[in-house]
């Protein structure tokens, strides 16, 4: 599999407004997917004589730290430590509307939310303290974010660069100068070759959230979720990533900043994981915002791994993933 080998893949056009674009952000998520399918200095810290490194693995919107089981167990087995963070109000700690177990559709659409109040402060905080435990044990610490998590690998590279030996965004956002928020990503021109949900519950502007209502019986929205999410999944496994998705995820969180600067991010060896045939992160916006962060740090460009026939969780298999991640220089 050649590094930057480019996909073929056809656009899918959503529309241009930044409503939709918003939409679009629903499923740039994975629950538990991935477990349930298969079962600025530069003075980094350097390679233990073992090779054993800590990953700190952020997952993406509408997600929990359970995505990433699978991968986190394979690297665990290979002998490296693993944090799998769970965000605020998400994974053991998430919010569930009332209205949603009962699939009171009327009473979903204003259920107040207090995942309205998260901002990317927030979320930052919570993977930075991930970040300086991991960092305490000793051995390089690798920050690994899939979707909306590369906001968090962007800003806690900004806030400690010093503790990181490395950092991978896994079909995930990397906010630029020209496009500073995830929602300036999304509502982008290459951003809206994505897919997205045909409903969305309630007002997100009222809300102060995302809310989308994963418990559907409607065969289309289903149909809609499923070719976002895991197209190359079977129908039960799609099931098993519904159940671990949740409602809600901050419109703050959103639209905060989440631009890497040149003397801290830029100073860190980085990787990406194109997936080529991501309908929810489209590929378009995947390699426009490789080519502004190459441009930022002409001396200190992305290593990119192409995998051309991955979806938005990624390759069914894993350890495909897990084989990068454990090779990845430290």
């Amino acid at each position: 599999m050649a590094d930057n080998e480019k996909s073929t893949e056809v656009p899918w056009s959503s529309g241009p407004s930044r409503r939709t674009a918003l939409r679009g952000l629903a499923a740039t998520a994975g629950g538990a997917a991935l477990a349930a399918s298969l079962g600025g200095a530069t003075a980094h810290a350097t390679g233990t004589a073992d090779g054993v490194r800590t990953y700190v693995l952020v997952h993406g919107t509408h997600s929990a730290a359970a995505f990433w089981t699978a991968i986190g167990r394979e690297l665990a087995l290979r002998g490296h430590r693993v944090v799998a963070v769970d965000q605020p109000l998400h994974g053991t700690e998430k919010f569930i509307p009332k209205s949603y177990q009962a699939q009171d559709l009327r009473a979903l659409a204003t259920e107040p939310s207090p995942v309205a109040a998260l901002t990317l402060d927030d979320f930052e905080r919570r993977v930075t303290g991930a970040v300086r435990r991991a960092a305490r044990l000793g051995g390089p610490v690798v920050l690994v974010g899939h979707s909306m998590g590369g906001l968090s690998v962007s800003r806690v590279a900004d806030a400690v660069p010093e503790l990181l030996s490395h950092i991978c965004y896994m079909a995930a956002f990397c906010p630029s100068r020209s496009m500073p928020s995830l929602m300036d990503c999304a509502s982008s021109p290459e951003g809206q070759h994505a897919l997205t949900p045909l409903h969305q519950v309630g007002d997100p502007e009222k809300l102060g959230v995302l809310r989308l209502n994963w418990r559907t019986s409607d065969r289309r929205e289903l149909a809609a979720f499923k070719e976002m999410i895991c197209a190359d999944h079977t129908d039960a496994q799609f099931l098993r990533v519904l159940e671990g998705m949740q409602t809600d995820e901050s419109m703050t969180a959103y639209a905060d900043r989440a631009v890497g600067r040149a003397t801290t991010w830029g100073r860190l060896p980085r990787t990406y994981l194109r997936f080529g045939k991501d309908r929810t992160l489209a590929t378009q916006l995947q390699d426009r915002m490789i080519a502004e962060a190459d441009a930022l740090t002409p001396h200190n460009r992305f290593t990119v791994h192409n995998f051309p026939d991955a979806g938005h969780l990624g390759p069914s298999n894993p350890t495909r993933v897990t084989d990068v991640l454990h090779a990845l220089p430290v």
